[in-house]
């Protein structure tokens, strides 16, 4: 139900594995650190390398810092000097380490520029001329880093950018059009090379925009998770934890603390074996817990009580929806049994809002004599998303292959959410809409202390879904006010038993048998948990036996009921 911590007690417990040195960025982003390397080789494929990372500040800083340690420090400079006489501007190609238009720095980086940031520029007060440097003179004979939007937002300055830097020559231009430069300024050598930061969505309109050049260019990607295999990579975890603390000066782990740590890491990557690298997320933690830690180091009490302060701060809309199914306005039963009718397990995201939380929802189904059509009214309101109608339809398709009819099923059936007023999408709901008519054409009551999700494919099995975590705690959390019985619980596909990490509370309860989770590797393992019945055991009453009796005997009636009335009639007269 929680990550395996205990196997790294002594990753944690030893001081030994605490380091002070700098923390290498190939420690955890070695394809990175590769692409670095070949951009900075001598015979390069290309002078661009396109990195798939946030354009935030931090991760421009990541790959800086790690693009300056590549770069040896006793390198060849390049650029020159300018030297102005009245309306007369000269360069001078000799190379000093003091003059603004020699590269400066091994690696310079922006997340926005504009024009005269990013090129310098010519400016003239009372007849006296000045020329500033702008990033490409620093960075010259070095790195310029600079995120994808910057460009994006501004062609032009890609466009000129793109020419200096292929080219290997900076030439000074107006940026106003309408008023050229007052002098004649001479071009100087530029030996610069570019990275190219931004999200897959910046990276897909670059290469749409540059085609050839995206083709051409180096490319990599910020790993954003670590998977923890072994202790050794655990130890990586830890070391990259306690250099992301030290670079912002903030407190480090105590022993104790790495436990809690690890278990939020979780909940923010879904997956017990993966854990976070995204420095955004990291320092917003020890940020938070520093105002409760005084001196280097934070402990797992502090941790947890900086975690229950945070969640109480958000809670406000999940408590108010809580409530309304407490007060009945929502109406989710958590006991007894209907036919018909199933708790499937939601995650409510409201624009603006920073915290996901899970909350029951109730899906009933109608059966009725008809021609076989399954309405799916969600869809039909144009409240159904496109994937909730694919998985609608999986699920269909399922039931009529496991029912083996020869003629269409003689029953019609109506599926929704019920009180849900927004747009409904996904596929998460599918095992629990399959198990709703299972029971309304069976005739059959689901227990209604059981909340299940998972989608299905064709063949019933359950697959993984998303916010399992907070699903289970949404349902949980009504249980609990209402008073747990020990018959309530969930069900959940089984490969989603690695997803979870939940709260201390829940664990409590599952231990006393007071809640309980069952894992589920298809849809005939939930219907027993539901109905008390299998779905299809040879000599014992099933679901599919007794659905294809209420067929049958549908079947029947319809035939008699096709003919005529005098035909029926003579058909009695000649039975008497």
């Amino acid at each position: 139900m929680v990550p395996d911590t205990e196997s790294y007690r002594e990753v944690f417990e030893s001081s030994e594995l605490a380091r002070e040195t700098d923390f290498s960025l190939a420690d955890t982003q070695p394809r990175l650190q590769y692409a670095l390397e070949q951009l900075l080789y001598p015979l390069a494929t290309s002078r661009f390398l396109l990195a798939k990372a946030p354009e935030e500040i931090e991760y421009l800083e990541l790959i800086t810092s790690a693009t300056e340690e590549l770069i040896p420090e006793e390198r060849p400079l390049v650029g020159g000097q300018y030297h102005i006489n009245d309306s007369t501007v000269r360069f001078d190609a000799s190379v000093d380490a003091q003059s603004d238009f020699v590269g400066s720095k091994a690696a310079v980086f922006a997340d926005w520029v504009e024009a005269e940031q990013l090129f310098g520029c010519l400016r003239q007060f009372n007849n006296q001329i000045t020329l500033q440097p702008g990033l490409v003179h620093q960075a010259n004979g070095g790195i310029l880093i600079i995120s994808l939007r910057t460009l994006l937002a501004q062609p032009l300055l890609w466009m000129r950018l793109k020419a200096m830097v292929t080219q290997r020559r900076f030439d000074w231009v107006s940026f106003d059009e309408s008023r050229p430069l007052p002098v004649i300024v001479p071009s100087m050598p530029l030996d610069l090379k570019v990275i190219l930061v931004g999200e897959r969505e910046s990276l897909a309109e670059f290469q749409e925009m540059e085609p050839e050049l995206a083709s051409q260019a180096i490319y990599s990607e910020y790993e954003e998770t670590l998977q923890i295999a072994d202790a050794e990579t655990m130890a990586v975890w830890r070391h990259w934890v306690e250099q992301t603390a030290r670079s912002a000066q903030l407190p480090c782990p105590a022993t104790d603390a790495w436990q809690t740590l690890i278990r939020e890491a979780v909940r923010y990557t879904g997956d017990q074996e993966t854990l976070p690298l995204c420095p955004l997320w990291l320092t917003r933690q020890l940020r938070e817990v520093a105002a409760m830690s005084t001196g280097d180091t934070f402990r797992g009490e502090e941790l947890q009580a900086m975690l229950a302060q945070r969640e109480w701060r958000e809670g406000f809309l999940a408590e108010r929806m809580q409530d309304e199914i407490l007060l009945e306005q929502i109406l989710i039963e958590t006991e007894g049994a209907q036919v018909g009718q199933i708790n499937a397990l939601s995650v409510i995201e409201f624009p603006g809002h920073p915290r996901a939380f899970g909350e029951p929802s109730r899906i009933s189904c109608v059966v009725h004599i008809g021609d076989g059509e399954f309405n799916d009214i969600e869809r039909k309101a144009e409240l159904g998303g496109n994937i909730h109608a694919k998985g609608m339809m999986i699920m269909q398709a399922f039931l009529m292959a496991e029912l083996e009819l020869e003629q269409q099923i003689p029953f019609s059936a109506s599926l929704t959410f019920e009180q849900s007023y927004s747009e409904v999408d996904g596929d998460s709901a599918s095992m629990a809409e399959l198990c709703a008519l299972i029971s309304a054409l069976a005739e059959v009551p689901l227990n209604q202390n059981i909340a299940i999700t998972g989608s299905v494919d064709q063949f019933g099995r359950a697959q993984p879904v998303g916010g399992l975590n907070e699903k289970i705690e949404g349902f949980f959390a009504i249980c609990q006010q209402r008073e747990l019985t020990g018959k309530q619980g969930v069900i959940i596909p089984a490969a989603n038993v690695r997803h979870l990490c939940l709260h201390q509370n829940l664990l409590d309860a599952l231990q006393a048998n007071q809640f309980f989770i069952w894992a589920v590797d298809d849809v005939m393992d939930a219907l027993p948990l539901l109905t008390g019945l299998t779905w299809d055991a040879e000599g014992q009453n099933n679901l599919k036996q007794v659905i294809q009796e209420r067929i049958a005997q549908a079947t029947q009636q319809d035939a008699r009921h096709r003919f005529p009335w005098p035909l029926r009639w003579l058909n009695w007269f000649s039975q008497n």
